[in-house]
């Protein structure tokens, strides 16, 4: 019970860099020691495996469930997935109600959080060849162009729900690059946090008589980007994997240069909502933007000798 509790806990530690745009969930693995750990057991994950979960009557075949369960690290991951989901659950009603209020700060902060982490990971690229340059200049590009799209109105049907999901598990095995960055870029960002905190709200509604039916509706929309997470993690983030084992550089290159391209969108946010209010001038921008910069560095300071 200590060892799951203190996996918890790092659970929870991950999943609250996850909800913030610009701090990877892996980088505090990283930080907690249970980056190797976590990169073996999802990669151990074989659905293959699991079919003795149906005749689970059979002692052989219990034995043989249970076996599995136990090679994939199962009681981990399980620790992990409730403190990841914990910390999302909590915090996402809180960046919802700053990101939708107090937009000109929050999203000051995660402009310093993208913008630092891109300038520490450019850092790890000792040479630029001309195909790490060409490369950096598509992802910048790429990023750009797909903010201004979702800026401009994206769907929150299904299909992208999913999308969403499968690309931002991919997080969880790139240290430096957050789930929410990606949730940024494809203009999904803010409907998550809202679908979640609602979901939380219609659940609190229910014990005081209100009806099913806001749990169901936004109930639907958490499980189908749960799909796509599950989705991901045996397709994207293993291709993610194979690509940095082989061309780490490169990769590393397009990936920083999607966080650069999609800088583009704390930019406009802030400009079209800036006011006279306090909490609506430009000086709250470079403040909340110094905060998260700061955040990026004392992260990279305990991150600097640690090998991935």
């Amino acid at each position: 019970m200590r060892e799951f509790l203190v996996v918890y806990l790092k659970g929870f530690s991950m999943g609250s860099a996850d909800v913030v745009p610009g701090v990877s969930g892996a980088t505090i693995a990283l930080i907690l020691g249970i980056y190797d750990r976590l990169i073996r057991a999802i990669t151990a994950i074989d659905p293959r495996a699991f079919r003795s979960a149906v005749r689970v009557s059979d002692p052989a075949e219990r034995a043989a469930l249970r076996a599995e369960l136990e090679r994939i690290d199962a009681r981990f991951l399980l620790a992990l997935g409730l403190g990841i989901g914990t910390a999302i659950v909590v915090l996402s009603e809180l960046l919802y109600t700053a990101v939708t209020e107090y937009p000109v700060p929050t999203y000051g902060f995660f402009f310093g959080l993208i913008a630092a982490s891109a300038v520490v990971l450019y850092g790890e690229i000792e040479r630029w060849t001309g195909r790490r340059v060409a490369v950096s200049v598509a992802g910048i590009g790429l990023a750009a162009a797909v903010t201004g799209i979702t800026q401009a109105g994206v769907s929150h049907g299904p299909a992208m729900v999913v999308l969403a999901g499968a690309v931002a598990v991919c997080a969880m095995i790139l240290p430096g690059v957050s789930g929410s960055l990606f949730l940024l870029i494809l203009g999904q960002y803010e409907y998550m946090t809202g679908t979640v905190s609602a979901l939380i709200d219609g659940l609190l509604g229910l014990l005081d008589g209100d009806g099913l039916a806001p749990v169901l509706e936004t109930g639907t929309v958490v499980a189908l980007f749960a799909l796509g997470a599950i989705v991901g993690l045996f397709t994207m983030a293993h291709a993610v994997r194979r690509a940095l084992e082989r061309y780490r550089t490169a990769t590393l290159a397009f990936l920083v240069s999607l966080m650069v391209g999609a800088l583009r969108l704390p930019i406009v946010e802030v400009a079209t909502n800036l006011g006279a209010a306090p909490a609506e001038r430009p000086a709250a921008t470079v403040v909340a933007g110094i905060l998260g910069a700061g955040v990026v560095v004392v992260v990279d300071r305990y991150t600097t000798d640690i090998e991935y």
